[in-house]
């Protein structure tokens, strides 16, 4: 089964919602300059609720967002709110990531913009050295000055060549509409969306139901049914060394 990770949640409500949809995990936005960020004050209050909710499939991983801040404001963070884990969306390093206490997924970005070939070797070192490291592997696209949320896709092929060789989670630009497509084109462990489950900026608890619906069907679908979604498709590692030389 994909692992279904939807981040950004302000409200109990919608938080609850995902929870009852299915999703494994829960992530809170830490981030300072992130429009989305809670304070640890609202962050208990949404996780109480939420805990005393817990619903059919129990509670979820809690996961908390933070990019390139102290490492003992993470830690308190850690510690006063209960996370679970929590994503580094940042420049942090492997010592960095090893000092936060609990499991740590790494984002690691792709700049749509810029051509593959100048950003694998950037790419292929970092998610090999976080791998060696224990920490979970989030693809997402790289947009200068944010930290995730941006609602752009990239190459989902080269995410498919990616996934081929290591477990990892794909981000950027995900939503109900084309998230099974995704799925079927890239295979990835897990799958983590924010904006895509928005309207106007606010999760939208309609979409929240349907992202976890549409990753639960492809799931459950059988192999001919994958390949309509996506025809002819199989990873291939020597078109992603191809890449590094182009």
């Amino acid at each position: 089964m994909t692992h279904v990770k939807i981040c950004g949640f302000q409200t109990a409500e919608a938080a609850i919602v995902a929870v009852d949809a299915g999703a494994d995990a829960v992530g809170l936005v830490f981030v300072p300059s992130a429009h989305r960020r809670l304070t640890i004050d609202d962050a208990q209050g949404l996780l109480s609720e939420l805990r005393e909710h817990a619903g059919p499939h129990g509670l979820p991983e809690i996961v908390g967002l933070f990019a390139d801040q102290p490492l003992e404001e993470v830690r308190e963070h850690v510690e006063k709110l209960g996370l679970d884990s929590v994503q580094l969306c940042g420049a942090e390093d492997v010592r960095y990531g090893d000092g936060v206490g609990v499991p740590v997924y790494k984002v690691i970005g792709i700049d749509p913009d810029v051509p593959i070939g100048a950003q694998m070797p950037r790419i292929m070192v970092l998610q090999h050295r976080h791998s060696l490291a224990g920490h979970r592997i989030v693809i997402d696209t790289k947009v200068p000055g944010e930290y995730g949320g941006t609602g752009r896709t990239f190459d989902w092929e080269l995410g498919a060549d990616l996934a081929a060789g290591i477990e990892m989670s794909l981000a950027g630009g995900l939503t109900p509409d084309n998230v099974a497509a995704a799925v079927a084109t890239v295979k990835p462990w897990g799958v983590d969306t924010s904006s895509g489950v928005e309207t106007d900026g606010v999760k939208d608890v309609e979409k929240v139901r349907a992202f976890v619906e549409a990753v639960r069907s492809t799931d459950d679908a059988p192999g001919p049914l994958k390949r309509l979604l996506n025809p002819g498709r199989l990873p291939s590692l020597r078109r992603l060394f191809r890449r590094t030389k182009s």
